[in-house]
């Protein structure tokens, strides 16, 4: 693979979560509680054997970056593009309240918050892909930020969300800076993805020092039903 960047699911797969990859050699997933991503080597890998017994009747999964053929019976939509960052040096970390490392203790805060801002991704077991961080006001999850996807040399930022009683502190700066800097002093490069529509967010990252690396394919794959055939 010329850059794991480039395959960002793939490449996680094969590497930092090596160990929960459901799949083969050429074509593999996250378990459904932890993430809904499936990812595939290259574009021409043969998925039509694999893909029933990996992807549920009713369910629907994410591809980025690299997306195969699919076999007759089945619906692969390209959802549009999503924007990938990059940052490659220190961004500066303003004062603020204090953050706290989250663990299963604080699951069923931070299953409220992201079912509140961030409903399309996270899952029960979401927490168990990286390590999470987040800020609390008067016993209240105000804030959190954690990481995902990733690879040897790589980390994925994500579930950047904040409560939105709690909009306009700079509670999601403050946690963004924090990560950013652990990650790069840990030698790996943080990144991030979010959508071309997202502009609050992106004015974010560039504030802070993250670039524009490429716009990366989004796809959702599921079976097809009667609905679609009609």
């Amino acid at each position: 693979m010329a850059n794991a960047l480039d395959n960002p699911f793939w490449a996680s797969l094969c590497s930092r979560h090596r160990e929960l990859a459901q799949g083969g050699d050429e074509i593999a997933r996250y378990p459904a509680d932890f993430a809904p991503f499936l990812g595939v080597a290259r574009t021409d890998v043969d998925v039509s054997e694999a893909l029933p017994a990996l992807v549920a009747e009713d369910e629907t999964v994410l591809l980025m970056g690299i997306a195969p053929r699919v076999p007759e019976g089945w619906l692969l939509q390209y959802d549009g593009p999503l924007v990938q960052m990059v940052c490659e040096a220190p961004v500066a970390l303003a004062d603020g309240p204090e953050i706290t490392a989250l663990t299963v203790t604080h699951q069923a805060d931070v299953l409220a918050l992201t079912a509140l801002v961030y409903p399309h991704y996270f899952r029960p077991r979401t927490m168990a892909l990286g390590r999470y961080f987040g800020i609390y006001q008067g016993g209240r999850l105000a804030a959190m930020i954690g990481e995902r996807l990733g690879t040897e040399t790589t980390r994925e930022i994500s579930a950047v969300c904040t409560h939105p009683d709690f909009l306009g502190r700079g509670y999601a700066r403050r946690l963004l800076a924090m990560l950013s800097n652990d990650i790069l002093e840990r030698g790996s490069l943080p990144f991030l993805h979010a959508s071309p529509q997202n502009k609050r967010a992106l004015r974010l990252y560039q504030q802070l020092g993250y670039r524009h690396r490429c716009d990366i394919g989004f796809w959702s794959l599921r079976k097809t039903s009667g609905a679609d055939r009609s």
